[in-house]
């Protein structure tokens, strides 16, 4: 396989039928982690994404999740950002918040948006530092690399194998100091996204690749098969995880592997 993980870290292929059966799956497997890190430690922080991983999420908002998770012990963070007001068509807030965050009793504490009113370069910093203070008070907790160590990521990718908002051409995604950068001139629109950098991803305890429709089956073969890809290596290729890698596939992303 392309990518690289930690010689105690796992990474294993999941493949369905369809779309709605990746999103069976997923509802489960985050119930069931956010039950194993609540037994262990109290909290469960999760990283969402954008693009269709909210959708794909659907499950999780109906029974019997909805009633059986202990959503107020939820923090809840994002992988990349648009820099844009809350309530513009294009932040992942709002793509959250509709489809996600406004049908579960997460309270509004837990749920860490980007400062808006910033610049891209002011709210990557700002977004850091909050970070950084969770980090002092001990609520998220650093990993072995100096990193913020987040429960769960579930992430996506694009055709062209960008992850979060690095993106295969940027230089962001070579960053190895920064925890949060950001980028103004981002090949997908809107061009101003902060974004986590590999770092902060790759320290993440667990990691669930969402990958769903025929357009991303090149690029999943490229991820998961045995082409090769003239250097410089996918950004998808380099996602691991601390603890476990998963990828939620269904037939058509999976088509060609």
């Amino acid at each position: 396989m392309a990518f690289t993980a930690p010689a105690e870290a796992k990474t294993i292929v999941l493949k369905f039928d369809d779309e709605e059966d990746v999103a069976v799956a997923l509802a489960k497997y985050t119930a069931d982690l956010s039950e194993k890190y609540l037994k262990e430690k109290g909290y469960f922080s999760v990283v969402l994404s954008g693009g269709t991983l909210i959708d794909t999420l659907r499950k999780l908002v109906e029974s019997p999740y909805k009633d059986s998770v202990d959503w107020s012990k939820w923090l809840i963070f994002w992988v990349d950002e648009r820099v844009v007001p809350l309530d513009h068509e294009d932040s992942n807030y709002l793509l959250a918040y509709r489809g996600f965050l406004s049908k579960v009793p997460i309270p509004p504490g837990n749920i860490y948006a980007i400062n808006d009113k910033k610049s891209p370069e002011g709210a990557a910093n700002d977004y850091e530092e909050r970070i950084k203070n969770l980090v002092e008070e001990k609520t998220i907790p650093i990993s072995d690399s100096g990193f913020p160590k987040f429960d769960l990521m579930l992430l996506g990718m694009g055709p062209d194998g960008h992850v979060a908002s690095l993106f295969p051409s940027h230089n962001q995604r070579y960053e190895k100091n920064r925890w949060v950068t950001f980028i103004t001139d981002s090949p997908k629109p809107p061009p101003p996204r902060i974004t986590f950098t590999f770092p902060v991803i790759n320290s993440a305890s667990d990691i669930a690749m969402v990958v769903t429709g025929a357009e991303l089956a090149d690029t999943t073969k490229i991820a998961l098969g045995n082409e090769q890809h003239s250097p410089p290596p996918l950004p998808c290729t380099e996602v691991s995880a601390e603890r476990e890698l998963t990828w939620f596939l269904d037939k058509d992303a999976a088509s060609k592997l």
